[in-house]
C-alpha cells in the first residue's frame, strides 16, 4: 500500500490542468496503475485523491456494510458515489486534469497544495491548507485527548 508523505504547491492553468508532483508520484509501485479517483472530503474543505487501488479497497468495504434492498443505505450509496472524478496523469508531463466543478467547491483559483496523508493525498487551496492548520497547543491537546 503506498504512504504519500510531504506538501507541495502547485500552479493550476486554465483548464484544470497541474503537474502531479514527482516526488509523490515516485512513491508509487511502477508496476501499479498510475489512475486516482478525487472526490470531496466529507469534513473539511479539500478534496481527497485515492490511487484507484485504494478507493477500490474502501468501497469495497462501505458497500460490504449495505443493505440495498433499504432506501437510506441506497440513498447513502448514491451520495457516496456522486461527484468523483477518475484522472490518470499524462504521459508527457504528468498533468492530470481535475474537473472545474471540484475546483470549484473547494475555492481553488491558481495555487493549490497537495498534502501527502499517508493513504490519500488532500488537494488544498493554498489559502485554506495554511489557515486550516491547528496551533501547536491545539494539536498537543487533541494528541493527548486521543491518544492518552
Amino acid at each position: 500500500m503506498v504512504k504519500f508523505i510531504g506538501e507541495y504547491t502547485a500552479k493550476i492553468d486554465d483548464k484544470g490542468r497541474v503537474v502531479f508532483p514527482s516526488s509523490l508520484k515516485s512513491m508509487l509501485d511502477s508496476q501499479e496503475d498510475q489512475k486516482f479517483v478525487i472526490k470531496k472530503d466529507l469534513y473539511f474543505n479539500c478534496l481527497e485523491m485515492y490511487t484507484y487501488q485504494e478507493w477500490t479497497r474502501q468501497s469495497e468495504e462501505v458497500k460490504s456494510r449495505l443493505n440495498f434492498f433499504n432506501k437510506e443505505h441506497a440513498l447513502f450509496w448514491r451520495e457516496y458515489m456522486r461527484d468523483r472524478a477518475l484522472v490518470e496523469p499524462d504521459g508527457k508531463l504528468g498533468r492530470i486534469t481535475i474537473p472545474k466543478r471540484l475546483l470549484d467547491d473547494i475555492g481553488i483559483q491558481k495555487e493549490l497544495v497537495f498534502a501527502g496523508n499517508d493513504h490519500k493525498i488532500e488537494i488544498w487551496a493554498k489559502e485554506n491548507y495554511n489557515r486550516e492548520k491547528l496551533p501547536g497547543s491545539d494539536y498537543s491537546t487533541l494528541a493527548q485527548k486521543i491518544l492518552g
